[in-house]
């Protein structure tokens, strides 16, 4: 199935039957964030939540892409990933 919506590309997520490496789940959610939401204007997460920092910086670091442009991104991760993890 190739996913053509990004409601499409997430369930698609959900059959994986091997998780994704950080790098790639960090790139889904940074690229997921900024097509569904925009750019990042939250507050950077303090302490010691270096998950949650994590999660931050990589939707910024997708700042300034329109939601079209992270959809296609996002859809285009979820695609190659499948190849090897469904």
């Amino acid at each position: 199935m190739k996913p053509t919506s990004i409601a499409e590309a997430f369930e698609l997520t959900k059959k994986f039957t091997r998780r994704p490496g950080n790098e790639d789940l960090l790139k889904l959610y940074g690229l997921y964030k900024q097509a569904t939401a925009g750019d990042n204007t939250e507050e950077r997460p303090g302490g010691f939540d270096f998950k949650a920092a994590a999660k931050h910086n990589s939707w910024l670091k997708f700042k300034g892409k329109s939601k079209e442009e992270a959809e296609a991104m996002y859809i285009s991760l979820v695609e190659q990933l499948a190849k090897t993890h469904i």
